[in-house]
């Protein structure tokens, strides 16, 4: 299983970005969350297979229609938390 924080930068608050990073996440399987930072970011957290993770960072280089996505940071993360679905906090 593979775990990583993402947290990505833009144009990326008010453009539902979360809830399509909750459909994109599904479809491929994942589990975590996603929220909004006070600074105007979004972090998502995703752990599933490894390769379902990779697509996902590919999908969210683009984002949504509506987002602008300027920089990502992609971290490892090494919790023990275990996430059965994927939520918007």
């Amino acid at each position: 299983m593979k775990r990583v924080i993402i947290t990505v930068s833009g144009k990326v608050q008010g453009v539902c970005f979360r809830r399509f990073s909750q459909q994109q996440a599904l479809t491929l399987g994942l589990t975590g969350y996603a929220k909004n930072n006070d600074n105007g970011k979004v972090s998502i957290l995703l752990q599933g297979g490894g390769d379902a993770v990779d697509k996902f960072v590919a999908w969210v280089e683009t984002g949504v229609p509506q987002a602008r996505v300027d920089d990502l940071l992609i971290e490892d993360d090494e919790a023990d938390d275990i996430y059965l679905d994927f939520s918007i906090l």
